[in-house]
């Protein structure tokens, strides 16, 4: 059993047992994942339970058995201006199960240690999406499209802004929302779910210079072939103003 400071959100392996406390690190007005991975080397599914506020009854949240680490994440959202704290901890009676976590949003994880964090630039190519992998840009005042891409059922990957988060899913078959938790009914009115039934998912996004995040919500294996891309537009506003 291990209990995990964890106030910087970083990566991190929970097994029956363990605990993890974010204690004062999340950001006020600022729309948060936790994201959760079952990285057991068998198909055992895992219970998490999450506290956000001890006036408030904790969230059970199932990280689903898979074979061999495939399929989807877990998330767990929770807004800066309900709390700043939140402890998820695996209970004692669940033996080999693990998972891999790690908080999301604009500003987390601050310790980026295991993850490929990187700026998106706006030049139209695609550029590879595979787990663990946190794209980050501030798009100046002008409008953009994004594009996802994969030839993989199901693929998810969670846009941010300061307090909202926008599902984006490719060669979808069904909406993922057993996989979404929620501290607050509230929140999943700042969760839009963005789907495409096609290996390809193109939207527009207006910039305003403040920071997007692109996170991949998807297994290590159901990502490979994964990749994103963001053009800015402005060239073509420019030719319909001249």
């Amino acid at each position: 059993m291990a209990s995990y400071q964890w106030n910087d959100g970083h990566i991190l392996t929970l097994s029956q047992g363990d605990t993890a406390s974010c204690a004062g690190g999340l950001n006020k007005e600022l729309l948060h994942a936790l994201f959760f991975y079952n990285s057991a080397q068998n198909e055992t599914g895992a219970t998490l339970t999450v506290v956000w506020k001890n006036s408030e009854a904790p969230v059970t949240v199932r990280v689903p058995g898979t074979n061999a680490k495939q399929g989807l994440a877990s998330l767990f959202f929770v807004s800066g201006d309900d709390t700043n704290n939140v402890s998820v901890g695996m209970s004692n009676n669940q033996p080999g199960a693990q998972v891999q976590c790690f908080i999301g949003s604009v500003k987390m994880p601050t310790n980026t240690t295991g993850l490929n964090n990187t700026l998106l630039e706006a030049d139209g190519k695609l550029h590879p999406l595979k787990t663990f992998t946190r794209y980050h840009t501030a798009p100046q005042p002008s409008w953009y499209q994004g594009q996802l891409q994969s030839n993989v059922n199901q693929f998810m990957s969670v846009q941010f802004t300061s307090k909202k988060a926008t599902v984006n899913l490719v060669n979808s078959q069904v909406e993922p929302t057993s996989a979404f938790y929620y501290a607050t009914s509230r929140l999943k009115d700042l969760v839009q779910i963005n789907r495409a039934e096609s290996q390809t998912l193109q939207w527009n996004l207006q910039g305003n210079g403040e920071q997007v995040v692109w996170i991949n919500a998807t297994s290590l294996q159901n990502s490979q072939t994964a990749s994103i891309a963001l053009q800015s537009l402005a060239s073509l506003y420019k030719l319909v103003q001249d």
